[in-house]
C-alpha cells in the first residue's frame, strides 16, 4: 500500500479543516447548542423525562448523531467534488496509487473530522445536563461506524454531483429529514402504532437508537439490529464505489 500517498490526502484534507475552521467545527458546534438550547429548554420543560432518563439528557445522543451524518456527508462530498471541479482529479487518478487508497485519504480525513466534532459536541452538551455513558466502547463503535459509512456515502455524492447545487440536494432533502424523523429529539414509542411501524423504514432510526443505547442503555428497536444495519448499509456503500472505480463513472470523461 502507497501510504504516502494516502497520508499526502489525508493531511490535505484536515488542513483544509484549519483553515475553515469556522464554518467546519464552530458553526455545526453553535447550531447544536441552538438545537440543545431550544428544544431542551422549551420541548424539555414539559416533558420531564423519557425513558427514564431526562429530555435534556434525552436529547444528546440525537443532536450528536444528526451533526455527525450531516458533517460526514458534507466533508466527504465536497472532499472529492473540489477536485471534479477543478480538474485535479484526473492527476490524482494518474498517480501510481490505488482506488482504495483514494477512499482511504478521502473518506477517513472526512471521519476524522466528524469523530472529532461528535466528541465536541458531547463536551459541549456535557456543560448543559449531567450525561453518563453505560457502554463506552459501544458508543465509540456507533460513533466510528457511522462517521465512516456516511463519509462513504458522502464520496458517492460527491461524484455523483456534477455540480454546487447536487451537493446540497441529498442531505436537505434527504438526510435531514430522515434524521429529524428518526427518534432525534423523541422516542417513537411516543408515536401512533401504526407510525411505529413506519417509522421502521428510516434507517436513520437504528443509528439514533443504538447510539443512545450506548448512553442510557435505553432503545427503540435491539442494538443488535441497530448495529447490523449500520454494517449492511456500510457494505452498500463500499459495494457502490468499487463499482465507480472500476467503470469510472463520473470520473473519467
Amino acid at each position: 500500500m502507497n501510504t504516502h500517498a494516502v497520508r499526502a490526502i489525508y493531511a490535505f484534507e484536515m488542513n483544509r479543516t484549519a483553515r475553515t475552521i469556522l464554518q467546519s467545527i464552530i458553526s455545526p458546534v453553535l447550531s447544536t447548542s441552538l438545537y440543545f438550547v431550544v428544544f431542551g429548554g422549551a420541548i424539555g420543560s414539559r416533558i420531564q423525562e423519557v425513558d427514564g432518563v431526562s429530555y435534556g439528557a434525552f436529547i444528546v445522543p440525537g443532536l450528536i448523531m444528526l451533526s455527525l451524518l450531516t458533517q460526514s456527508v458534507s466533508n466527504a462530498a465536497f472532499g472529492i467534488y473540489f477536485p471534479k471541479f477543478t480538474g485535479t482529479v484526473y492527476e490524482v487518478l494518474s498517480a501510481p496509487i490505488s482506488a482504495l487508497e483514494i477512499v482511504l485519504g478521502y473518506v477517513g480525513a472526512a471521519a476524522t473530522k466528524s469523530i472529532i466534532l461528535g466528541l465536541i459536541i458531547l463536551a459541549t452538551a456535557a456543560l448543559f445536563v449531567p450525561i453518563r455513558i453505560e457502554h463506552p466502547f459501544v458508543m465509540l463503535t456507533f460513533l466510528v461506524l457511522t462517521a465512516v459509512t456516511f463519509s462513504l456515502f458522502g464520496f458517492i455524492i460527491g461524484i455523483w454531483a456534477d455540480g454546487f447545487e447536487k451537493l446540497q440536494l441529498i442531505p436537505l432533502l434527504f438526510i435531514m429529514p430522515l434524521t429529524f424523523l428518526g427518534g432525534t429529539f423523541y422516542s417513537i414509542a411516543m408515536l401512533p402504532p401504526i407510525w411505529q411501524k413506519i417509522t421502521l423504514v428510516n434507517p436513520v432510526v437504528y443509528l439514533v437508537s443504538g447510539f443512545r443505547w450506548s448512553f442510557y442503555g435505553t432503545s427503540d428497536v435491539p442494538v443488535t439490529i441497530s448495529l447490523a444495519m449500520t454494517l449492511v448499509f456500510l457494505a452498500v456503500c463500499l459495494t457502490v464505489i468499487r463499482l465507480i472505480f472500476k467503470t469510472g463513472w463520473r470520473l473519467r470523461p
